[in-house]
């Protein structure tokens, strides 16, 4: 069985009839060959917690419908299945959001898993320490096996709020307060594919109910199908210029743009020049990302090249940098 929009409203009153801790969103494109696995990783955390699963497909063409309806039969008081009108994995958060009933959020991606113990964690640390934000380390698996570990900031580092603007983290990466989320109206960017970038830093500038948990909870794997590693050229390699125009303009409104100033600047550096210059060369419908770039830093930090976090990388990067600069 999958609820139709029409039928929310009814499933939403069936779960105001008691609290829920947690609300795990997860977005679903095209993602049957990994979305059984993400969900039996979190039904097993949820074991011992009273959460919610919530599945948002977003117009899927595969069987991921299937796989959807089948855990839900199985889990018919712990996932709900809706279906967003609009498409792309922000407006599919925004969607799980506002459906959502627990105390805490957590946005998963389909292709993702995590730890049996992580939700029961996360939550204990939240409630004891009344946290807004809960970040956690993270392992991310490449297709060829290797792993690495993504630290998280650690509120205990006298500028970890330096870090977490220049950090880039994933929703993923952050266990959210719910009613915090919604007094601040937020909520991520529609049709890009950088939408996470658009908001995540900024999110530090209005809380200092920040915890951290220093160990891998979450296994963040490189799907090499995904819109972001996909070997054929898109448009859509061109979405992190409204992403950076839209933190920035974040940072603005929040009066943050001149504490935060180097933060930023390396922020764009490393997204530009490194990070997407990577695509702009791959393709050459790309190359045009390279003028574009450097518009957008002469527009917004002009003395980038004095940046000090670029000045303590290495020799080798910062030539690269440089040369990335100048291509296209």
């Amino acid at each position: 069985m999958v609820f139709e929009l029409a039928e929310v409203g009814s499933v939403d009153a069936w779960y105001n009839n008691f609290m829920i801790d947690i609300s795990v969103i997860v977005p679903v494109h095209n993602a049957e060959k990994f979305l059984g696995r993400c969900l039996k990783s979190v039904i097993a955390a949820l074991e011992s917690v009273n959460g919610e699963i919530v599945l948002v497909d977003d117009h899927s063409t595969d069987n991921s419908a299937r796989v959807m309806e089948d855990f839900q039969r199985e889990h018919l008081k712990l996932i709900r299945v809706l279906h967003c009108n609009t498409r792309g994995a922000s407006a599919a958060r925004n969607f799980g959001v506002a459906r959502a009933k627990g105390r805490y959020l957590w946005f998963i991606d389909a292709d993702d898993y995590i730890s049996s113990s992580a939700i029961a964690r996360l939550l204990r640390k939240a409630d004891k320490t009344k946290a807004d934000l809960v970040m956690m380390g993270a392992e991310r698996i490449y297709s060829g096996g290797q792993k690495d570990y993504l630290s998280p900031v650690s509120p205990k580092e006298s500028n970890y709020k330096s870090r977490f603007v220049r950090y880039g983290m994933g929703p993923w990466q952050v266990l959210i307060r719910r009613k915090w989320w919604i007094e601040h109206a937020f909520s991520f960017k529609k049709g890009i594919i950088h939408e996470d970038m658009e908001l995540m830093s900024s999110l530090i500038l209005y809380t200092d109910k920040f915890v951290s948990i220093n160990e891998p909870l979450y296994f963040y794997c490189q799907n090499p199908e995904s819109v972001l590693h996909k070997e054929k050229f898109s448009p859509h390699i061109f979405d992190i210029f409204p992403a950076l125009e839209g933190l920035y303009q974040k940072f603005v409104e929040a009066n943050a743009t001149e504490k935060y100033h180097d933060e930023l600047e390396w922020f764009f550096i490393w997204n530009l020049l490194i990070d997407s210059a990577k695509d702009f060369g791959k393709f050459p419908e790309g190359k045009s990302g390279f003028a574009r770039s450097r518009k957008m830093l002469q527009k917004y930090f002009p003395d980038w090249r004095k940046n000090k976090f670029l000045r303590q990388k290495p020799l080798k990067l910062r030539v690269l940098v440089r040369l990335n600069y100048l291509r296209g």
